[in-house]
């Protein structure tokens, strides 16, 4: 059986669990969240893969990353990822990435960005998946009326993360 690393990280974010694969990161999601489970379960049948709890470069590399992003000293991420979902949610989570620290988006116009302006439950559905947080920024996603809408972390957390990156009563939506 194959494994995927996994360590526990506690930020005053919240506490996180990350997991990498055949040097990526596949996992970087809040520890305690309510979908805890079906998003490890995916990731490990996509894998054929079990947890285990030990440490390695990638790992130490997204901590220090995330650090320095909390720190406001990291903008983007460059740690090589692996994303594990069904092409949909893979290309909404690609879309995901291209919108830039400090912009924020909605789940309109992230479903036009997939040329499927029909597909908002769907998109958002496919972002509640997203088992990368922060790295895939899921919380610069917002209602089209400006509110702010489910996180896994919770809503809490997600106006911290908007209020680091310094944007949430902007008004400017950034078009993928």
């Amino acid at each position: 059986m194959n494994i995927i690393n996994i360590q526990y990280y506690n930020t005053k974010y919240g506490e996180f669990i990350i997991g990498s694969f055949d040097n990526k990161l596949c996992l970087m999601d809040f520890r305690y969240r309510k979908m805890r489970k079906t998003v490890d379960n995916r990731i490990k049948k996509g894998l054929k893969a079990k947890f285990v709890q030990q440490d390695d470069n990638i790992l130490r590399q997204t901590r220090i990353q995330l650090e320095e992003y909390f720190n406001k000293k990291r903008k983007k991420f460059d740690i090589p990822i692996l994303m594990l979902g069904t092409d949909f949610q893979k290309n909404v989570w690609k879309k995901l990435i291209k919108i830039p620290y400090g912009s924020i988006s909605t789940y309109l116009e992230l479903s036009k960005s997939i040329n499927n302006e029909k597909a908002v439950r769907a998109v958002a559905n496919a972002n509640a998946a997203n088992s990368i947080g922060i790295i895939i920024p899921c919380h610069r996603i917002i209602g089209s009326n400006g509110s702010l809408m489910g996180y896994g972390g919770g809503l809490a957390i997600k106006k911290r993360l908007l209020k680091l990156e310094q944007n949430l009563l902007k008004k400017n939506i950034f078009s993928i």
